[in-house]
């Protein structure tokens, strides 16, 4: 089989068609699912999200225990300001490769468990089958954690669950986990003429970002690291810095905003009390001039790690399933470490390769990779007879 089936390429045009940013609603987009799994005779539940117009899927095929869950999250990643040379929203085929946002990232292997959701109509299962679609894992992982209270009350315990984010159809068995943190730098304002006579919140700002400087040298020196991944050590990001109202005033405020991604050996408690550390020295110069000058930081966000040993058995179960028996660890997050945190044996393995097609212009999704995921299914389907 070197194409996928007509059904999945039909369902992923579908998919396409849905502008599932993180920032708008996806229900049509759970509307259009829901009513394909009822008439494929899947039992439903829908999760609403307790903030937003959205919702995520859960779904159940057969009955009794074990079994195999797949899932996919519903949002893609925004177009705007990216340079495009075809229809964004549109599924679009040349040569080939698929184009269209959220092909590689993640509505191929959406597509694809859709499609073998119509194929498991009427199959004499043995072991359920279950499926399960969220929202907002662009942005955090924050519709996954939303979802979990609802999934576990009721009571699934599948043998396994494959969560299929590119892979390029290889086991994925680790990627590192991720908080992300703002950071207020409170100082005390005043005319720039008379600047050392105040303490500057954007210079105290910069002087924490120096901080983090020396605490991601010190992660880089450090023996601890893990070989697998392509940056084998914990990494700390400072993405935004924003404060001062005018040029000619001192700033009171400042904020940073930054992230810890960290592997499985550096715990988050060790970067905050090493942080904490190296910041009390910094403050003592400002508050000279300022006794209230401090910086107070807050945890804005997190998800989990995730580790499998590379020689548990469902990595060989997923190496047969894929046909690719080499495990590899990945840069990005995923919702996996969600279901390994409450005992279901996961693996990450999809179509695509988020690292050259993810979030880019022009994401596409290569059609052998779609096909490869097809068979993979095939193959899972077969185990659950």
């Amino acid at each position: 089989m070197t194409k996928p089936y007509d059904h999945t390429l039909e369902l992923l045009d579908r998919l396409i068609a849905f502008p599932t940013v993180s920032a708008e609603s996806n229900l049509a987009l759970i509307d259009f699912v829901e009513d394909h799994l009822r008439l494929c005779g899947f039992q439903i539940h829908r999760l609403p999200s307790p903030t937003e117009p959205k919702a995520g899927l859960l779904a159940r095929l057969g009955s009794g225990q074990g079994g195999i869950m797949l899932s996919a999250h519903s949002d893609v990643v925004p177009v705007k300001s990216q340079n495009w040379t075809r229809p964004e929203f549109t599924l679009t085929e040349d040569g080939d490769r698929l184009y269209g946002r959220g092909t590689t990232d993640m509505k191929g292997f959406l597509a694809s468990m859709l499609a073998l959701a119509g194929r498991a109509r009427g199959a004499n299962l043995g072991q359920p089958l279950m499926l399960c679609i969220s929202y907002d894992e662009e942005v955090g992982c924050t519709g996954i954690r939303e979802m979990m209270p609802g999934y576990q009350a009721l009571g699934w315990n599948p043998d396994l669950c494959i969560v299929g984010e590119p892979t390029g159809m290889r086991p994925a068995i680790g990627h590192k986990g991720k908080m992300a943190f703002r950071a207020t730098c409170r100082g005390k304002a005043g005319h720039s003429s008379l600047a050392p006579k105040y303490a500057n919140a954007l210079h105290l700002a910069s002087d924490l970002i120096a901080c983090l400087r020396r605490i991601q040298e010190a992660y880089a020196a450090s023996a601890g690291q893990d070989d697998a991944y392509d940056i084998p050590y914990s990494t700390i990001h400072a993405g935004r810095m924003q404060g001062g109202a005018a040029l000619n005033i001192v700033p009171d405020v400042a904020t940073v905003e930054f992230e810890l991604r960290h592997i499985g050996g550096d715990d988050p408690t060790d970067f905050i009390a090493r942080l904490a550390a190296e910041i009390a020295p910094v403050l003592v110069p400002y508050r000279e001039v300022c006794p209230e000058a401090n910086i107070f930081i807050e945890t804005i966000n997190a998800y989990p790690g995730f580790a499998v040993y590379k020689d548990d058995p469902i990595v060989h179960r997923i190496a047969a399933f894929s046909g690719n028996p080499g495990p590899i660890k990945v840069a990005y997050g995923t919702e996996a470490g969600y279901f390994a945190g409450i005992g279901i044996p996961t693996i990450v393995c999809g179509p695509g390769d988020m690292e050259g097609q993810g979030h880019k212009p022009d994401e596409y999704l290569e059609i052998a990779q779609l096909a490869a995921c097809d068979r993979m299914l095939d193959r899972v389907l077969e185990s659950l007879g």
